[in-house]
């Protein structure tokens, strides 16, 4: 759904009071909130959809849902200290209030995931937008086939969702692989970039693939794709790094013809590999 078919009753300039439920320190720069509207209602979202999270006198900031709209009770967003609002909500103390608006754009399709192999490939900070779909497919694993989730980091300090990577590592429910680009003295694990795991395992041709991560994993990423022979219209790529306004008003998200905040944050790379702003 849209953020205009999701919201017609509301204005959707007008952001809405959510309180904090809890609060994770998951890295030096990035914090884990759960949270819940103050009204108690639901929150409606499709996996791959994102919010608009605000403070007063701070200004506001696009940041994707980092959990299932199956696990209802709260929804969860992830925030990087890069700037000033992003600084102030960091300060917060569970108990407190934000707002938000939405949520907009669409997600990832789930008509075209279910009954099929499922290869998820999470760059860096691109596991927070995509955690949604992880958690999806993990909660109703019944309707898709295989799932294979790639996950990597610079280095291990950067790795997020802990909790999260402890149960999928030992999951029956996923085949997870993990890498970093560089180790520490505690790091046990593989060594390298990302498209190193493509070795580990093998990738059917029919399988769908959801990419999100740093610009210049896409490339390479999707050159191993080719390789598999996985057709562009099966490969779904999140293109959320660019949102700003979310209703197309401000131009920053801008790709030639498409808005990412209105055509995407999710896209089929069939749809917009010919645009080379894209990545």
């Amino acid at each position: 759904m849209t953020a205009f078919e999701n919201k017609k009753a509301e204005n959707i300039f007008l952001p809405r009071e959510a309180v904090i439920l809890n609060i994770k320190e998951t890295s030096q720069l990035e914090k884990h909130f759960t949270l819940r509207n103050a009204d108690a209602s639901k929150m409606i979202f499709e996996p791959g959809q994102f919010l608009e999270v605000s403070l007063f006198g701070y200004g506001e900031i696009p940041i994707g849902l980092a959990s299932s709209p199956t696990r209802e009770n709260s929804f969860d967003i992830v925030i990087r200290t890069v700037g000033r609002v992003s600084t102030a909500i960091n300060q917060l103390k569970e108990g407190d209030s934000l707002y938000i608006r939405g949520p907009y754009g669409n997600g990832f399709k789930l008509e075209q995931l279910r009954s099929y192999p499922i290869l998820v490939v999470a760059g860096g900070v691109g596991v927070c937008p995509t955690r949604s779909l992880i958690q999806y497919i993990m909660d109703r694993r019944e309707e898709f086939k295989s799932f294979t989730l790639f996950y990597g980091t610079r280095d291990p300090s950067q790795q997020l969702f802990l909790e999260d990577l402890k149960q999928w590592r030992c999951s029956d429910k996923v085949e997870y692989y993990e890498t970093v680009d560089k180790a520490d003295e505690h790091w046990e694990g593989p060594v390298g970039l990302i498209t190193e795991l493509f070795k580990k395992t093998s990738i059917a041709a029919e399988t769908r693939v959801i990419i999100c991560g740093p610009p210049i994993m896409f490339k390479f990423v999707i050159y191993e794709l080719d390789k598999i022979g996985i057709a562009h219209n099966h490969i779904f790529v999140d293109l959320e790094r660019r949102m700003k306004c979310a209703i197309g008003k401000c131009g920053h998200c801008q790709i030639n013809n498409k808005y990412a905040c209105l055509d995407g944050p999710v896209f089929a790379l069939s749809d917009i590999s010919n645009l080379e702003e894209a990545f």
